[in-house]
């Protein structure tokens, strides 16, 4: 059974090169939008809450701040409506699922840069 789920994923579902990120990262989503018979281009930027699943399954999260409001999107790794994902800064955090960023605000809710290679 794990077989036949294994070769319907590879030959179904198209990959996407996306570049790494995790927990902490802000990155811009842009992703396809269809309303009837237009098709436009939109963008989510935002902090990488968690990255969850793995494979075809693989999920992450993205937390933004409209106005005093914050707006959260979890998006399937390998949805067709992505068309790329940018780095735009890496965090460095402790932690692989940070939910306490939710309750933060001001000067404390700035997640240091990483230093990557």
């Amino acid at each position: 059974m794990l077989d036949l789920v294994k070769f319907v994923q590879d030959e179904f579902i198209e990959k996407k090169e996306f570049p790494k990120f995790s927990a902490g990262d802000t990155i811009t989503v842009f992703y396809e939008i269809r309303e009837g018979e237009k098709r436009r281009t939109q963008f989510f930027k935002g902090v990488v809450i968690q990255v969850r699943g793995t494979g075809a399954t693989k999920t992450f999260t993205i937390r933004k701040m409209s106005g005093a409001i914050g707006v959260e999107r979890i998006f399937p790794i390998n949805l067709p409506a992505i068309q790329k994902i940018e780095l735009n800064k890496a965090g460095a955090v402790r932690r692989k699922r940070i939910y306490y960023f939710r309750e933060l605000t001001g000067k404390k809710a700035r997640i240091k840069e990483a230093r990557r290679k």
